[in-house]
């Protein structure tokens, strides 16, 4: 069985839709959310249930064939993507069963962040996820979760009991503390390794009204400093991403600020709403706000100020985690962000701690979890020619912000190469999945992820 089987029979192999080139969607299916990355599939498959998922690997494996994974399509490297090979699309997996009185959910791997936030909050729960609800939980979850729960909940891998595991010989295994926990330990925040997940078990948590929404302050040195002191020093049901840039037009912002250094401010308080307010009002007294949309929401709103997301034709982007963000870096920011070019130029800041700092570094692959902040810098612009000089710019603000060693979130790594990877998995972590990966996938059918390469046994 090979990829024309799935071309010329694909009733009699999955279940699914098989997109093979000339076909009317192939067009817009092979294309992620980075439309950058021009890839041209042999064939996509969108599997109907995790069976349809045992047999494309099987395929690939057999045939020698790459293998990609999509299942948001939001890889900043564009892994959801292959040349020639099979991409495995899971965006038709979108079973989801919520146990409301035992607090879990069983969420196929096809379901966006905002798709599940939805039908959990209409039980009055959630599970922390990113920042964006077009995101896919699939790569999400593997590669940890670092959103608007991870300080009262923690990272989204704290909150995985179970996961349905497809392996590279085609077998799909369950994954828990009890079976296959090394592979378990893996999967949390290991990337793609291993195999390709079918659907994950998540603890749910009671999260109704929130205090949240979007704040934008102006950006000074003293400001983003006292910004990062205050969301370090509050409760841990409040979470901050502070995005700090020159303010573009946008409904409610004065003509007077456009062009001006601005934090803009995405906040949540997942906890009492008086005390959410108390903690909101902290963050308020920074400075005079230039646009206040912060109030008491369902959760699931949240996700409504990063719907609209501009047209991204050419991206640089590049993360870190830093221990401090003091004045010199902060004025570095803005520095940087009135000397850059291109069109849209951001550094994100997000304060961690909480939760996700109160997990070991070795229960998971994740093994970061005293940083203090992570870091995101990045910049949006339309000529692919300018690319070298945006990506100066993001290598000398990253270079600016730096303190502390190297480290990285693995979900926010572009195609930056090996010694990059092994900043995401330092040390022990890194030895410990090649090992796992020599025992899952020996062959490193699973490569288009940040990858770890299986240990010689």
């Amino acid at each position: 069985m090979h990829e024309k089987h799935l071309i010329s029979q694909p009733e009699g192999v999955i279940t699914g839709r098989v997109i093979t080139p000339g076909a009317d969607e192939y067009e817009a299916a092979r294309i992620p959310f980075y439309p950058f990355f021009d890839r041209r599939p042999a064939v996509i498959v969108r599997p109907a249930d995790a069976k349809d998922v045992s047999r494309v690997v099987s395929v690939a494996a057999d045939a020698g064939l790459e293998l990609s994974v999509r299942s948001g399509g939001h890889s900043l490297a564009g892994h959801g993507a292959t040349e020639g090979g099979i991409m495995l699309d899971l965006s038709a997996m979108t079973g989801l069963h919520i146990d409301p009185s035992e607090h879990v959910a069983w969420a196929e791997t096809g379901l966006t962040a905002g798709q599940y936030t939805v039908q959990a909050g209409a039980h009055g729960l959630a599970t922390g996820f990113g920042d964006t609800g077009s995101v896919g939980i699939g790569g999400l979850t593997l590669g940890g979760g670092v959103g608007y729960l991870v300080r009262k909940h923690g990272l989204t891998i704290d909150n995985v009991r179970a996961a349905d595991i497809v392996i590279a010989d085609g077998s799909l295994i369950r994954v828990d503390s009890e079976n296959h926990p090394d592979l378990f330990w893996a999967i949390r925040g290991g990337g793609g390794n291993f195999g390709v997940a079918s659907r994950f078990q998540y603890r749910l948590h009671p999260v109704d009204l929130i205090v949240g929404g979007m704040l934008i302050l102006p950006a000074t040195p003293e400001v983003i400093t006292q910004l990062i002191a205050v969301a370090g020093a509050a409760p841990d049901e409040l979470s901050v991403i502070a995005n700090i840039m020159l303010a573009p037009p946008m409904p409610g912002l004065a003509d007077e600020h456009i062009g001006r250094p601005v934090i803009m401010l995405l906040m949540a308080y997942a906890g009492p709403v008086e005390a959410g307010e108390r903690a909101v009002a902290g963050v308020r007294a920074l400075a005079t706000p230039i646009v206040d949309m912060v109030g008491t929401m369902p959760y699931p709103e949240i996700y409504r100020f990063t719907e609209e997301i501009p047209e991204i034709k050419n991206e640089v982007a590049r993360s870190l985690f830093v221990d401090e963000v003091d004045l010199e870096s902060a004025g570095s920011i803005i520095e940087h962000l009135r000397q850059a070019k291109a069109p849209i130029a951001v550094a994100q800041l997000r304060v961690l701690g909480g939760a996700m700092a109160r997990v070991a570094d070795d229960a998971t692959a994740f093994a970061h979890r005293q940083r203090r902040i992570m870091v995101s810098v990045g910049v949006v612009y339309d000529d692919a020619g300018e690319s070298d000089m945006h990506r100066e710019w993001v290598d000398r603000l990253t270079a600016a912000l730096t303190r502390g060693g190297p480290g990285v979130y693995v979900g926010f790594l572009g195609d930056e190469g090996e010694r990059r990877v092994r900043e995401a998995y330092p040390g022990f972590t890194w030895d410990r999945l090649a090992e796992v990966k020599a025992k899952y996938d020996p062959t490193n059918l699973f490569h288009l992820n940040q990858n770890v390469p299986p240990n010689k046994i």
